[in-house]
């Protein structure tokens, strides 16, 4: 009987704790009604009246495939987009009374809101605009899902994981994108041809003005050589006339006191020759 009583003991005792780990909150119900949302750690509860529900107060994601929405010029694209969430811890018995799981409060909240925000957000992009302006058209999104999104939850991020136009408008982007790169880089060719143009054009202009400055030295050498030349001459015309014997006697100083080996028959004897 004693063991009866034990095992039965035990079996209650079994039955009257449980434990709530990080990250989680219990939900205490009492006939099924909310009697406390419990902490993590150690709990009691009381067999057979009580019961423990938990619910997660970490982050989520949830992924949703080929989502449609139309661009503003009217062009058809599936997307995959990712949606972050995560259960406020002072939430828990809001999430409990109104959706029981977080199940229930994900297609309630987030399913039915993302694919009508996806449709107005993407709608204001033009389908180029939305491929080179994803960030953009990723915090809209997410911006839009925030607001929209109005209950006991947190929309931590949304991320547009894959946008998929039809394959002969991405093959039209393609070609696009080839012609703009190419464009891009015909104009910087143009750029570095005008610079290497310009800089010929310096050299050019330097070389030119540094042979101008060669000639006119040059020039002007010669002219002041021809002046000295010129005055020399002045300054010894001007000794001539001034001095009529300077001719003899420098005639004179040139001799070498040898005379004449042959003359000319009645000729006189010439002094010297001063050529």
């Amino acid at each position: 009987m004693l063991s009866v009583v034990g095992l039965v003991t035990l079996f209650l005792l079994l039955l009257s704790y449980y434990t709530i780990n990080e990250g989680e909150r219990g939900i205490l119900l009492r006939y099924g009604k909310i009697v406390k949302v419990a902490e993590p750690g150690l709990g009691f509860k009381i067999p057979f009246m009580e019961v423990i529900e938990k619910l997660s107060t970490r982050n989520q994601a949830v992924v949703y495939q080929g989502l449609l929405a139309y661009s503003r010029d009217q062009q058809p694209a599936k997307m995959t987009v990712s949606v972050s969430f995560h259960i406020p811890p002072t939430e828990a018995s809001a999430v409990y009374t109104n959706y029981k799981t977080i199940d229930a409060l994900k297609e309630r909240l987030i399913v039915r809101q993302l694919p009508t925000q996806l449709e107005n957000v993407f709608g204001q992009y033009t389908a180029i605009s939305a491929v080179q302006d994803r960030t953009r058209l990723v915090q809209d999104l997410q911006n839009a899902m925030k607001k929209a999104v109005i209950g006991p939850v947190i929309i931590d991020s949304v991320q547009i994981e894959n946008i998929d136009f039809s394959d002969a408008y991405e093959k039209s982007i393609e070609d696009r994108m080839k012609a703009e790169v190419a464009i891009a880089t015909r104009k910087q060719n143009l750029e570095t041809e005008k610079i290497q143009a310009q800089i010929a054009v310096t050299q050019a202009q330097a070389q030119a003005e540094s042979k101008l400055a060669t000639a006119k030295a040059e020039a002007e050498t010669i002219r002041l050589k021809g002046a000295a030349e010129a005055e020399a001459i002045r300054l010894r015309g001007e000794a001539l006339r001034d001095n009529p014997g300077l001719v003899s006697l420098t005639t004179a100083e040139r001799w070498d006191g040898k005379l004449p080996e042959t003359m000319i028959p009645n000729g006189t004897v010439p002094f010297i020759s001063t050529k």
